[in-house]
């Protein structure tokens, strides 16, 4: 945290499966990436983002934004081309 502003720092494990790639038979391995990512500050959004299967294998994601303070809570979600969804949650140190 530098001053009000909170710099925010995600390892994003997935895929990331482009569709473009061929396995060992040579078949096509069909996409699968995230396709929306959100970052919510107690609950308010703070950061949207639109990705696609041009992002690379577990993806490192860093935003800042301001008027974080130790102890609130950060939340990051995302959904991916299937559907599948994930959410993980921190608090500001």
């Amino acid at each position: 945290m530098q001053g009000d502003k909170v710099l925010v720092r995600v390892l994003v494990t997935h895929e990331m499966e482009s569709g473009q790639r061929k396995d060992a038979e040579g078949k096509i391995i069909p996409a699968h990436f995230i396709r929306e990512l959100s970052a919510r500050h107690n609950g308010r959004p703070v950061l949207s983002a639109q990705w696609g299967p041009a992002v690379s294998k577990n993806p490192f994601l860093q935003f800042t934004f301001a008027g974080g303070k130790p102890g609130d809570k950060i939340q990051v979600s995302w959904v991916d081309s299937k559907g599948d969804t994930r959410t993980d949650e921190t608090a500001i140190s």
